[in-house]
């Protein structure tokens, strides 16, 4: 089988299109068909040993897929040879085929594409976690999102909406911010790009707190970091709680004494650890998750798509942080 592989650390442009011989599906693992594999941040860090999680080389990145069984493990039940599914395998998934364990698969209504399934469970699941168990985000309440227009970003917007509360988008251009809007948000600020000195992160600070009101934001989603995240944090309501869900602007250091002065929360999110420790709360999520899908209340956006010899400019794309919603590699 074909697969775009890592044989040691670097940029995208180290991955080589290469033959693998066909993985088995083990006992309690399902052997995959994949017709379509989501591109992550996680991608740019695991293939430069950035990565919490670290795979023996040569493997393929790809860590969130779309596809169908085509082999069942030993001690498995309820899946069949053709069952379409979703997945976050970690890694693995810029290949023909891979093995999953099963309780990491979900099952792909026949009505959605393998492209928009791909494209959902990473971005969805991280952000539907994050507002709902570690932000408490209730009906009424102003959501700050930064880097917006993201998967993660334009993901939080929709379930803000979802959830009832009132959104202001923060993005890097007019182009992102129309596609916030797009995706529900109630306002959006277009900020420029860091690093700031000390000044522009007062004068980013001051632009959040006029976006967001007198009062402040009670949650704010951060997928970005770096130099945006202190500004964001002056901007917190009383009682308000910040979600740390990445870093690709960089790992900021946030003075602690912001948090006593506003009786804040800063909460990590770990989709990945919280899907592992308690699978039952996850997969409650993910039936929401289709459920808000069905009635239309969200959608993935797929901004482009590529084929597999070109997943590497895929992942370059996306560390560029120039991309609208998310990029999706096809194996079809």
């Amino acid at each position: 089988m074909k697969a775009l592989l890592s044989h040691a650390p670097g940029g995208p442009e180290t991955l080589r299109l290469d033959d693998l011989p066909e993985p088995e599906a083990g006992a309690g693992q399902l052997k995959v068909r994949v017709h379509a594999a989501a591109i992550n941040y996680p991608d740019v860090l695991i293939i430069e040993d950035r990565y919490q999680l670290r795979p023996p080389r040569p493997f393929a990145p790809g860590g969130e897929i779309a596809g169908e069984v085509s082999a069942v493990g030993a001690g498995v039940e309820g899946w069949s040879v053709g069952d379409r599914l979703i997945a976050v395998p970690g890694y693995g998934g810029l290949a023909q085929s891979v093995a999953i364990p099963v309780t990491s698969a979900f099952r792909l209504p026949a009505s959605r594409s393998f492209v928009d399934g791909a494209a959902l469970l990473l971005t969805y699941a991280t952000s539907i976690h994050a507002l709902y168990d570690r932000g408490h985000l209730e009906a009424g309440q102003t959501l700050l999102v930064l880097g917006a227009a993201g998967g993660v970003g334009l993901a939080a917007i929709e379930l803000g909406k979802a959830r009832g509360a009132r959104v202001i988008a923060a993005v890097s251009s007019e182009e992102k911010a129309a596609a916030a809007t797009k995706a529900g948000a109630d306002a959006t600020l277009v900020y420029p790009r860091g690093p700031f000195d000390r000044d522009g992160q007062k004068a980013l600070s001051e632009q959040f707190k006029a976006a967001v009101g007198p009062k402040g934001a009670d949650v704010i989603y951060d997928p970005v970091g770096g130099d945006y995240a202190e500004p964001a944090l002056r901007a917190i309501a009383w009682g308000g709680r910040y979600l740390v869900v990445g870093f690709p602007a960089g790992i900021p250091k946030l003075p602690l004494n912001l948090t006593l002065l506003k009786s804040c929360d800063v909460c990590g999110v770990f989709w990945g650890a919280f899907a592992a420790r308690d699978p039952a709360a996850n997969a409650a999520h993910v039936e929401t998750l289709f459920r808000l899908w069905d009635e239309g209340r969200i959608a993935p956006v797929v901004s482009a798509t590529y084929p597999l010899e070109r997943g590497g400019e895929a992942i370059a794309a996306l560390a560029s942080r120039s991309v609208v919603g998310k990029l999706v590699v096809t194996l079809d």
